[in-house]
């Protein structure tokens, strides 16, 4: 008897193809033209008249030549037609999307169209009406409105998401759907893996790295030398937007490998950039805002040693700037000093800075074996000690030392070598007043900082600092001395704060108590401070110095806000926390810490649909 089996052959069912999101269902050919069409579209849109009067700032009725918020709007097309254009995988452009060309054109689309319907929006609103807009105006809201529906509608992965439970509350099931849906919205912007990058050329990538520190210059001072509200509102939008579609696209991470082989050729070319600024301005108005810019800078970077690289929560740092400031001011030649020293600047600012080394040992030593929350508490108190001591040592509370809440006053200009940098000079041809002279002492000052810094985290105490952030208890275990090592980043950030304090005291010509609070509308403050550091990416050289540019420059700028500053700080802080933990400008290690659960979106199969 012959048994016969028969086997039936199972077909697996194929996958499904990758879910098109948008709110149109455009094939990805027609999605892909209609973003780079829009693009195109929002470029031409920027030489033509937004309207007819020329009442709006920035002069938007002339043909041919872009204005005031046209630069914008021309500069997020551009970069929209660009990742358009790197989609179709067109030789040379494709090396600035090494992570895929379409998370950037997304990000570009909402940037272009962001930037020019609140342009629009601000010239109906100043004008009295959409009256007021020529057909220019339409022309780039058409635009970026094209493109940004092409872009929304190209296909992309969705993360796979969980249904509601049935037996949860209305509201319950409503989160829960939500959360799927905000999910599903991230998906759109998640890259893939880096492409390797062809090798090139040490000459052609020292100049790729020179043409990005020239892009970064200009980029620094269209921002500081915008001369009205709208235009500034609008150059943060688009920067804000620009960035992040670099970013998405991977082209940040492809520089910074092109600047970490040729890292003393970076820094020699970024302080070279940044001395060209003075020799960009016609008067000094701005040099005010960027050599205080560099001074909140700079103690940011110092404050990045204490808590980015040693973990140590300080709340009250900018009291080291103030000790720093009282000391140079003290023995540098102003008539309320009681000592009645006039000190060379080299011995005033060496006298800053031991005087705060001084005072980060004396108040570390019997606080540093205290952790977390309680070292915090202790350091705010220490912030609010000084500023009240100085405030009272004034002859009458006290000894007549600090001249009580008049001061530290007239504290006259420097003269080094003959130069005077309270004085205009000329030089090549231009003209450089008082403040671009201390710009270019800061910027020495700062390039100080940066070597110390990068000097110890590259060194043996600076693992040992990473080790005690990263975890005390073992990092004693293994030999390190905690005590000791926290004690010297403590000290060395009080140090480097004292540098700039010294030269801020010359600056400003007056030191009183109320510069240094905790929190304050006008930074610098220990608040401002801090935030700098999470907001730029704590243990990175460029994070604090893009946080405390930023947190100067915004509120220089947006006076109209100051009744809502800190509301709107507190804001940003809540929202960055919430999106982007590690700063604006993270390394390796910190991206990896804090989205170590994040995993690559899975494709919906029918199944799982």
């Amino acid at each position: 008897m012959t048994t016969t089996q028969t086997t039936t052959k199972v077909t697996a069912p194929a996958p499904a193809e990758p879910a098109t999101s948008g709110i149109l269902a455009l094939p990805p050919h027609i999605a892909r033209a209609t973003a780079t069409a829009g693009g195109a579209i929002t470029v031409i849109s920027a030489f033509l008249a937004w309207t007819w009067t020329s009442a709006f700032p920035g002069d938007l009725t002339v043909y041919g030549y872009p204005g005031g918020l046209q630069w914008l709007v021309l500069v997020s097309g551009a970069l929209l037609t660009l990742f358009g254009l790197s989609s179709y995988g067109i030789k040379g452009l494709t090396w600035l999307t090494p992570q895929g060309a379409d998370p950037a054109i997304r990000l570009a689309a909402y940037a272009a169209l962001a930037t020019a319907w609140f342009s629009m929006g601000a010239i109906a609103t100043t004008l009295g009406g959409v009256v007021n807009l020529e057909p220019g105006a339409y022309v780039a809201l058409a635009g970026t409105l094209i493109g940004w529906i092409g872009a929304r509608s190209l296909p992309y992965e969705r993360p796979e998401t969980t249904p509601a439970d049935p037996e949860d509350t209305g509201f319950g099931q409503f989160k829960h759907n939500l959360g799927n849906r905000w999910e599903t919205y991230k998906g759109a912007f998640t890259t893939g893996t880096a492409a390797p990058a062809k090798t090139l050329p040490s000459y052609i990538e020292i100049l790729i790295v020179a043409v990005v520190l020239a892009l970064g210059l200009v980029v620094f001072t269209y921002g500081i030398t915008t001369e009205y509200d709208e235009l500034f509102i609008g150059f943060l939008i688009t920067a804000g937007f620009g960035f992040a579609a670099i970013q998405k696209a991977g082209l940040i991470q492809r520089v910074s490998a092109l600047t970490a082989r040729h890292r003393n050729v970076t820094l020699v070319g970024a302080f070279a950039a940044a001395a060209a600024f003075p020799f960009t301005q016609s008067d000094d108005q701005y040099a005010t805002i960027g050599v205080n810019i560099l001074i909140f800078a700079t103690v940011a970077l110092g404050l990045n040693i204490v808590v980015g690289l040693a973990g140590l929560l300080d709340l009250g740092y900018v009291a080291f700037l103030g000790v720093g400031a009282y000391a140079a001011a003290l023995v540098s030649g102003s008539p309320t000093s009681p000592f009645g020293i006039h000190l060379p600047f080299w011995q005033a600012i060496l006298v800053g800075a031991v005087a705060s080394m001084i005072f980060g040992v004396l108040i570390g030593a019997p606080t540093l074996r205290l952790r977390g929350d309680y070292l915090a508490i202790v350091t705010l108190g220490f912030g609010e000690i000084f500023r009240i001591a100085v405030l009272n040592l004034d002859g009458t509370s006290g000894p007549d030392v600090t001249n009580g809440s008049n001061g530290i006053s007239s504290i006259p200009n420097l003269n080094l070598f003959g130069f005077d940098f309270g004085a205009t000079h000329t030089i090549a041809g231009f003209t450089i007043g008082r403040f671009a002279n201390y710009f270019f002492l800061m910027l020495l000052v700062t390039l100080i900082v940066v070597v110390v810094f990068r000097r110890s985290a590259e060194s043996r105490i600076g693992r040992a600092w990473v080790a005690i952030r990263e975890d005390e208890t073992a990092a004693e275990a293994m030999g390190i001395n905690g005590f000791r090592t926290k004690l010297i980043a403590f000290a060395l950030g009080a140090t480097l704060a004292g540098l700039a304090g010294a030269v801020q005291a010359h600056v400003t010509y007056t030191v009183t108590p109320e510069q240094y609070q905790f929190a304050h509308a006008v930074p610098p403050n220990s608040a401002f401070l801090l935030a700098a550091v999470v907001l730029g990416g704590m243990g990175t050289i460029s994070g604090p110095l893009v946080g405390g540019a930023l947190l100067f420059l915004i509120p220089a700028k947006l006076q109209f806000m100051s009744d809502y500053q800190l509301f709107a700080f507190g804001l940003a802080l809540v929202l960055l926390m919430r999106f982007r933990p590690e700063g604006l400008i993270a390394n390796r290690r910190q991206q990896l810490e804090f989205h170590e659960k994040d995993e690559a979106p899975a494709t919906l199969t029918k199944a799982g649909a």
